[in-house]
């Protein structure tokens, strides 16, 4: 599964702002609806547009691995090459 880091590229950017940052603020600077930024925090397996993944990342100034990450579950590992 695809599990998007956005908490932890939230945290980051508070702690070198030293201020908060919301998901409301974030929809906001970034034009990404706030219930999709909600999903791809709290949703597991969250699908979204690329569009999106490149406006987190340009709005981040990160790559498209600090953003998100393969995280295989078990019943994919037990599938996989059967």
């Amino acid at each position: 599964m695809i599990r998007f880091k956005l908490q932890e590229l939230l945290a980051e950017k508070q702690f070198k702002e030293n201020r908060r940052v919301t998901l409301t603020e974030l929809s906001e600077l970034t034009g990404i609806n706030r219930v999709t930024i909600s999903k791809m925090v709290n949703h597991r397996s969250y699908s979204t547009v690329t569009d999106n993944v490149d406006t987190l990342c340009k709005f981040f100034n990160c790559q498209v691995g600090d953003l998100m990450e393969y995280v295989p579950d078990s019943a994919d590992e037990n599938s996989v090459g059967h």
